[in-house]
């Protein structure tokens, strides 16, 4: 049994030592560089069978492209033009009165909206949830289809406020995500 034990590790030691190169799978089991005559490096992988040398590749740089904004188109029968800052933001103009602030805004896409004048009296902790008016379409007593105004009340006279104005159904991108069309106005007091 000793003998067969030795017989058996003097056969398999040449397995051990050559891996699979000693049952003839591997080839030579290393790669050498070599040259071309044509000045190219390569890279001998088998026997006999030369690749080209990995060269580094790098990418090419492009923009991200910008999100598409559209806005409507004014309707020409109307007199006022209404100026615009940015695509996205609704021109607003706010009329101080007693208590009050009256808010007047250019139609966008036949939408509802909704208004809140937010307090910029400085608060520790949580910030108050503004208190939103919703508005129809041409459905106030000002309201034409070139314009539609309200009036918020119950303000502090004197006191400073910013008008968010939200036009929530104006449609939706292929995404899903809601079409981003609102205003505000500057710092106002009411009288």
């Amino acid at each position: 049994m000793r003998n067969f034990k030795i017989a058996f590790a003097l056969t398999t030691l040449p397995l051990m030592l050559g891996g699979c190169a000693a049952l003839g799978f591997g080839g030579s089991g290393s790669a050498t560089a070599v040259e071309d005559k044509s000045g190219d490096s390569w890279m001998r992988m088998d026997q006999g069978k030369a690749t080209p040398s990995p060269a580094p590749s790098r990418g090419t740089a492009s923009a991200t492209p910008e999100p598409s904004v559209s806005t409507a188109t004014p309707d020409p029968s109307c007199a006022k033009v209404w100026p615009r800052t940015e695509p996205v933001f609704i021109p607003v103009e706010v009329t101080p009165g007693a208590g009050s602030l009256k808010v007047e805004w250019p139609t966008q896409y036949d939408s509802d909206y909704r208004v809140a004048a937010v307090p910029q009296e400085l608060v520790s902790g949580l910030q108050p949830e503004p208190v939103w008016k919703t508005v129809a379409a041409g459905t106030e007593a000002a309201g034409t289809s070139c314009a539609v105004s309200t009036t918020i009340t119950g303000l502090t006279p004197g006191a400073a406020y910013i008008v968010w104005l939200d036009a929530p159904n104006t449609g939706y991108d292929w995404d899903g995500t809601r079409h981003l069309y609102s205003g505000r106005s500057g710092v106002v007091y009411p009288k």
